[in-house]
Order: C-alpha cells, then sequence, then structure tokens
C-alpha cells in the first residue's frame, strides 16, 4: 500500500485513478478511527478532532515519500503526525484569548501529553501481561481489569477460591518483575 500511496502523492489529488484512490480509502478506513478517538480525547473538541484527523491524514500523504517502515510501523507514524497536530492546536489556542471551559470538561480531557504518557503504561501493562503464564494472566484480567471478585473468577474459571488468590499473589509478583525489567517499576 506504501507504494500505491508514494505513487499518489506525485499525482494531483483530482486525477488520482480509481484503484488508487481506493488504496488511499483503505489507509484511512483503517486508521482514521483510532486517531479521531485520541485526538478527541486530547482537544475535547469535536470539531478540531475532525479538522485534525483530515490534516493528518493530507500531510501524511504528502510526506509518505519520507516514510520508513524498517524505522517504525505506519499507524505509529500517523499518531506521530497527529499528536504533532494536537500539540499546535493547543498552542494556537494558548495563543489566543479563549471561552473558559468548564472544570468538568477538563478533568475529563488530560492534556495530550499525559494521553501519551498513558498509552505508553499501557503498552507496557499489555506487553509485561504477555509474559505472564495464561493461568496468572486470565486471572489477574478477570479481578483487576473486569473487576470480578475472588468467588466470581473462581466460579467462571472453574477453580476453587485459593486457587484463584494464589494465582493472583504469584501474578501480581511476576507482572512486577516484568515491569521492573522495562523499567517501567522501580
Amino acid at each position: 500500500m506504501a507504494t500505491t500511496i508514494r505513487k499518489i502523492r506525485s499525482t494531483d489529488p483530482a486525477g488520482v485513478p480509481p484503484q488508487e484512490a481506493a488504496d488511499v480509502g483503505a489507509l484511512y478506513a483503517a486508521h482514521a478511527a483510532p486517531i479521531h478517538g485520541f485526538v478527541l480525547r486530547a482537544t475535547g473538541d469535536r470539531e478540531a478532532a475532525e479538522e485534525i484527523v483530515q490534516d493528518t491524514f493530507v500531510r501524511a500523504w504528502r510526506a509518505m515519500d519520507r516514510f520508513d517502515a524498517e524505522r517504525g510501523d505506519l499507524r505509529a507514524w500517523l499518531f506521530a503526525i497527529a499528536r504533532n497536530l494536537v500539540v499546535d492546536h493547543h498552542r494556537r489556542r494558548g495563543a489566543r484569548p479563549s471561552t473558559p471551559v468548564p472544570d468538568e470538561r477538563l478533568e475529563r480531557h488530560p492534556d495530550p501529553v499525559s494521553d501519551i504518557d498513558r498509552a505508553v503504561e499501557v503498552w507496557q501493562v499489555d506487553e509485561a501481561l504477555r509474559q505472564l503464564t495464561p493461568a496468572h494472566r486470565e486471572v489477574l484480567v478477570e479481578i483487576h481489569l473486569r473487576g470480578a471478585s475472588v468467588a466470581e473468577t473462581a466460579q467462571r474459571l472453574g477453580v476453587p477460591p485459593g486457587t484463584v488468590k494464589s494465582r493472583v499473589y504469584y501474578g501480581l509478583r511476576a507482572l512486577r518483575l516484568a515491569l521492573e525489567e522495562t523499567g517501567a517499576v522501580r
């Protein structure tokens, strides 16, 4: 798809052949929704989020010749472009007087840098969970992520409650070790 997009980049958008336009559409279809969600959380403004997502794909389309698949994933590259546009958006808003934002809206939408920090933390925990045995991972997900009780987890997994407690204890120890190895926890 990247080579097709490189070909498209060198043509006028109005003169894009239908097959190549479909490839750009496929790129947008595959990546626009998660990018929109990220941008919407970062800005708290649906209209600005839609504009930033559109600008993200326009910039990506114009800079596709600079994308190097060996250096990173296409989605990560698109998120980096979107993040830069979000930062620019916040800088522009800070330079102009704006209407005050209600406190409850500020609490729901933390600044974009903390969103990225949160995404990195989620990725690190996900990677650490993948290193656990399936039995340990299963009980940790049930209890800590889904909020199930020990009894509910025991019933759902078909094991005694004492086994669930033991797996939680040893699973958390193994998770902490895995996170320490990555430097996420000291």
